[in-house]
């Protein structure tokens, strides 16, 4: 009798272990999945931002606004344009954008764009008009 009043006891343990472990693995896979979230919009913004500020740098070689050719490559790219700026002039310049995409992961305490920054200048040097033999 006295192992049917222990195998009585634990009856039922295991459901509790298992709910535990699967209440684990749940917080777990919410926390990795709010990590890609983010992972995902800052390559996103990554991408845009170098994007905008490589259209920028040839918009200002072409003579035009470097900083609305910028905005637009970021809208083409479902990002905005924080800040652009110009530094230089015509022949040695760079221009450097910062843009932010809305991030897919919506919680009360996290932010909800992910940001990133990107420079661009002349590249006049990487199209082969080095003279080497």
């Amino acid at each position: 009798m006295s192992k049917q009043r222990g195998g009585r006891a634990e009856l039922g343990s295991a459901s509790v272990l298992m709910a535990g472990i699967l209440g684990v693995v749940i917080t777990f896979s919410s926390a990795a999945l709010v990590i890609a979230g983010y992972a995902v919009g800052y390559r996103r913004a990554r991408a845009a931002a170098d994007l905008s500020a490589l259209s920028a740098a040839a918009a200002f070689q072409h003579g035009r606004d470097p900083c609305a050719q910028a905005a637009r490559t970021a809208g083409h790219n479902g990002a905005r344009v924080d800040s652009c700026s110009r530094v230089g002039d015509a022949v040695d310049f760079v221009v450097t954008v910062r843009v932010s995409v809305v991030s897919g992961t919506r919680l009360p305490q996290l932010p909800r764009t992910v940001a990133a920054a990107a420079h661009a200048g002349p590249v006049s040097w990487a199209s082969g008009s080095s003279s080497s033999n």
